[in-house]
């Protein structure tokens, strides 16, 4: 009897053991998943958020930086071109700078340049944020020259009129309305001449739709 008293508790006593070691196994198993939960969230997750966190900084920079320069542009600065043709009216922002022949003389007898701070020269490379032109020649002569970029689909044409001059209907130009420079473009007839005002980037197009279209004005 002593015997088997003494077998059941070594039975018991391995029992004890192999759940011992089981559960010291399980916890040894248990700190490394939670260490290796821990690098890990340490290594990748912390960065993420970090890189989270500055992408929604400068949004917010850009946001900021943006809604200051489209106060700056007001209140709109004006510019009126002669009565003999038409009196062309841009109202354009404070920011930007003007450059205007109003000679007379050359294929446009008024000629002006609009763009952000200043008017740079001339050139093939610079796209303007706002050209007007009044040319001496008819309309439906100007329209046409363009027929051939509608039917590539390059450029596209609807009926337009300046809201402030609604009675005057001419046409409006989205695309490529100068041979490799993208833009909009609006054509009006004026008398026996035509008048024109484009943005000649569209990153100007919104200035060009929100200020130059909607304050525009002349004498028909």
């Amino acid at each position: 009897m002593q015997r088997l008293n003494q077998e059941g508790s070594s039975t018991v006593l391995a029992v004890l053991l192999v759940l011992f070691i089981l559960l010291f196994l399980g916890a040894g198993g248990f700190g490394i998943w939670a260490y290796q939960g821990k690098q890990d969230y340490k290594n990748n997750v912390m960065p993420k958020i970090n890189a989270a966190v500055a992408i929604a900084k400068k949004e917010t920079e850009t946001a900021k930086d943006n809604e200051f320069q489209e106060k700056e542009k007001y209140p709109l600065r004006s510019y009126a071109g002669p009565g003999a043709y038409g009196a062309p009216t841009v109202s354009y922002p404070k920011t930007w700078s003007a450059y205007v022949n109003e000679s007379g003389n050359g294929s446009a007898p008024v000629d002006a340049y609009f763009h952000p701070s200043f008017v740079p020269a001339a050139s093939l490379s610079v796209s303007y944020a706002i050209r007007l032109q009044v040319i001496p020649t008819a309309y439906d002569q100007v329209l046409k020259q363009f027929d051939s970029y509608v039917k590539l689909g390059t450029v596209k044409v609807t009926p337009y009129s300046f809201p402030k001059v609604s009675s005057i209907v001419g046409a409006r130009l989205d695309g490529e309305i100068i041979s490799k420079k993208s833009g909009s473009m609006v054509i009006i007839p004026l008398r026996d001449k035509t008048l024109k005002i484009w943005t000649e980037s569209p990153q100007f197009v919104p200035d060009f739709n929100n200020i130059i279209l909607p304050n525009f004005s002349f004498i028909p």
